[in-house]
């Protein structure tokens, strides 16, 4: 089976590292697959995107995250996002009581940590 590296990190921390066969992120061209071979790409990822890294073990790490970029080689993925948090971190009675946020980014936020925590389940 075919693999890649793929790091998911933040600016405050390292959420995940490891191998994985497919990547799927939303950026500002567009949502993106990616699988090992892919051409070099650099993206730059949406606010209250949603990023779902296919391990090789067959898991599925799913993560909120917010602005940043995608970088792509054809061994690796790195996602560089400026905030981000795994699914089962989430808070979801707090992310659902920040859909009412008056800040537009805060309700966009909300929204990307609530599709990340129903994509895990």
């Amino acid at each position: 089976m075919a693999e890649m590296t793929v790091e998911l990190v933040a600016v405050e921390r390292s959420l995940w590292s490891g191998k994985g066969t497919f990547v799927v992120a939303q950026t500002t061209e567009g949502e993106i697959g990616i699988m090992p071979g892919h051409q070099p790409t650099l993206g730059e990822l949406v606010e209250g995107g949603v990023v779902k890294v296919r391990t090789t073990d067959g898991d599925t790490v799913v993560a909120a995250v917010h602005g940043g970029f995608l970088s792509v080689t054809g061994d690796s993925v790195i996602i560089l996002a400026e905030s981000a948090e795994l699914a089962g971190e989430i808070d979801v009675a707090k992310a659902q009581a920040e859909l009412s946020a008056e800040d537009e980014d805060e309700r966009a936020r909300a929204a990307a940590r609530l599709r990340a925590a129903e994509t895990a389940n």
